[in-house]
């Protein structure tokens, strides 16, 4: 085994210095992943320690939590139901809205990012940068804003989710323009188009299955976001939830939640069907 080693050392001494990092590489590659690797097994072992883990509070509040459940059977709407049902179908026109506003306003911007579109490499920067910003603040966060702007209702709440997912369709949109071939422009421009010609019949028909995908699979995130920024005033059966919670109705509230579960699902359903017909079936 060390004549081995051996041999391999010495051949390794006759290649150049790129190779000889791949045999033997420097101390740099190993300090560096194991200082991460202890500086976030450290962060976990902090966190548990300052806020207060403790199996005994898991096992008390799974407790409390099967009083709750038992406070919810049956279910029972006490004649609530077609208030429910109505404010539910407005939860989903919020998703529905939002979604699309978003979506078309993102694709302008998308083109600001695109490396294979835009040439400034100090536009595509900034504009990332935009989409970072933009995506950091939570949904929920928009729709404290925009209730505060517009004032309350599921206005506040179609501008929440368009704000929050115009950031995260640009980012969507510009990686995958970015990921397409060049062939199909090319062969625009040689037969004489301009540069919205190569966007308009090169690159769209390459993405447009990536974003129609993406825009079925926000709408149905969108769906259970619509449900908590509705809390705030937003629109939507949130502020129900809200109010059956907080004054106890735990049967209502079952029967809430099993309306946004049918509904959540039933939409899950039906866009998982249509990516994979737009898209096809992989695999």
């Amino acid at each position: 085994m060390a004549d081995i080693r051996s041999t391999l050392l010495a051949r390794a001494r006759g290649l150049g210095p790129e190779r000889q990092a791949l045999i033997h590489p420097g101390w740099q590659r190993h300090v560096v992943p194991a200082g991460v690797t202890l500086a976030m097994a450290g962060l976990f072992v902090y966190s548990l320690d300052r806020f207060g883990f403790s199996f005994a509070r898991i096992w008390n509040g799974l407790e409390q939590l099967g009083y709750i459940v038992s406070f919810m059977l049956p279910p029972d709407a006490k004649g609530n139901f077609p208030a429910f049902a109505k404010a539910l179908g407005e939860t989903v026109a919020i998703a529905l809205l939002g979604t699309l506003l978003g979506a078309i306003l993102a694709f302008p911007l998308s083109l600001l990012a695109a490396r294979n579109v835009m040439t400034s490499r100090i536009v595509q920067f900034m504009s990332r940068r935009l989409f970072d910003g933009v995506r950091g603040i939570d949904t929920l966060i928009w729709a404290l804003i925009y209730v505060n702007v517009v004032g309350l209702g599921p206005f506040a709440g179609v501008l929440a989710i368009a704000s929050s997912d115009m950031a995260g369709f640009a980012k969507v949109y510009s990686e995958a323009m970015e990921a397409t071939e060049r062939n199909a422009s090319e062969g625009v421009r040689s037969t004489g188009g301009n540069r919205w010609d190569e966007i308009a019949f090169g690159l769209l028909p390459q993405v447009m299955p990536v974003l129609i995908s993406q825009i079925l699979y926000f709408f149905e995130s969108n769906t259970r976001s619509a449900t908590i920024i509705g809390i705030v005033g937003a629109g939507g059966i949130g502020l129900f939830l809200s109010d059956t919670i907080r004054t106890g109705e735990w049967q209502q509230v079952s029967v809430i939640i099993l309306m946004i579960l049918v509904v959540v699902s039933v939409i899950d359903l039906i866009s998982t069907r249509l990516r994979f017909a737009i898209i096809g079936k992989r695999g």
